[in-house]
């Protein structure tokens, strides 16, 4: 009588093309899947963080003073990862990670939330320094605080599966603004912004952590994209964990 076992042990163990072929993953093996909408919208993205950002130190005299603004941080981020994502997305390489691409939602929501809702906390570091008005910073304030969050919304929305947040970012993704905002409380002279109050930097807080939570909470429920040849997010995601 053949021993079954035998004949599993003899396909592991086979050197001829058929034998590797078989104990080679799919994943390996399948065509990189190239997304040039998705490349292409991310590039426009990345040259409208740009634009805003050198519209904004253009009106300013300390334009090196603008890199200690949290809302210059965001963007800069912003910049880097959305050409990033452009970048794999046109060779079909596989995409940033969410942990990273997901944290520019709450970054690039809270500077606009301030300026938009909260005029008592649009003269803190987290927003832009008040200027002589002008054309320069009338278009760069349009850029960063409504086109910036918007673009951000709709690439996770349209480009992206739902689901691919997990639980732990709810604590990753403020870690970085709650140490800002520390800073910014122990050292104003440092970002060229008057301290908080406290009641200002309790409604920072609670924004901070409500921001992360409230994108995790949307990404479980939303209905998945329907653009199918341009999402690069891969499929079958689980849920939240």
């Amino acid at each position: 009588m053949s021993d079954p076992t035998r004949t599993s042990q003899s396909t592991r163990h086979a050197t001829d093309p058929a034998g590797a072929a078989a104990r080679t993953p799919a994943a390996a093996v399948a065509p990189m899947s190239r997304h040039p909408l998705a490349a292409a919208f991310r590039l426009l993205i990345t040259a409208a963080a740009l634009t805003g950002l050198v519209l904004a130190a253009t009106g300013t005299t300390g334009p090196a003073q603008l890199l200690t603004r949290f809302t210059v941080q965001a963007n800069i981020a912003a910049a880097l990862v959305f050409a990033c994502s452009a970048h794999r997305a046109w060779t079909g390489h596989h995409p940033v990670s969410p942990r990273i691409a997901g944290a520019l939602v709450p970054f690039l929501s809270l500077p606009a939330l301030l300026h938009y809702v909260l005029p008592a906390a649009d003269s803190t570091a987290f927003t832009l320094p008040t200027t002589a008005s002008g054309a320069a910073q009338a278009v760069s304030h349009q850029l960063l605080y409504t086109l910036m969050p918007l673009a951000a919304l709709a690439d996770w929305l349209l480009l992206t599966t739902p689901r691919g947040f997990r639980l732990s970012y709810a604590w990753q993704w403020p870690a970085y603004p709650l140490l800002y905002l520390a800073f910014a409380l122990a050292f104003p002279a440092a970002t060229g912004a008057p301290s908080p109050t406290v009641t200002t930097a309790l409604t920072l807080a609670l924004a901070l952590c409500a921001l992360p939570l409230i994108t995790i909470g949307t990404d479980q429920v939303r209905p998945a994209p329907r653009l199918h040849n341009n999402r690069i997010s891969p499929t079958g995601i689980g849920p939240l964990k």
